[in-house]
């Protein structure tokens, strides 16, 4: 990738996949957040605090593979859940859902396109 592409991909030290991942993870958190307390349901709450913790990591510049690696089952597993769990759906519900397919989607291709991180070296004692 040349400079200027490198550029036009990134807004400024994340890369537009990366602010569309920011952007997913906020939406689907809200609406966790927003359902948990409508509708009573602790664990949906909770679900979408998850997502804000994950967030700030992110901006802390900690782990962001392994956050990425970390996020993908975290989502995966509450489409199955909610089906379960709901009995019935609104158009809040089939919105989120959506966000986070589309969220799994990004999370994997960026885990598989982030370069693992370096080791760090380790300190040996002095002779």
């Amino acid at each position: 990738m040349d400079a200027q592409n490198k550029s036009d991909s990134q807004m400024g030290s994340l890369t537009r996949l990366q602010w569309l991942a920011v952007v997913l993870v906020a939406i689907t958190g809200v609406l966790h957040v927003f359902a948990g307390i409508i509708e009573g349901r602790v664990p949906v709450a909770l679900a979408g605090v998850g997502y804000a913790g994950a967030l700030v990591l992110f901006f802390l510049n900690y782990r962001r593979r392994l956050l990425y690696l970390i996020g993908v089952p975290y989502t995966a597993v509450q489409i199955p859940i909610w089906l379960v769990a709901k009995s019935e759906y609104g158009v809040v519900d089939y919105v989120d859902k959506a966000v986070q397919v589309v969220l799994i989607v990004v999370l994997v291709y960026l885990y598989l396109n982030t370069p693992a991180e370096p080791a760090k070296p380790t300190a040996t004692p002095a002779d």
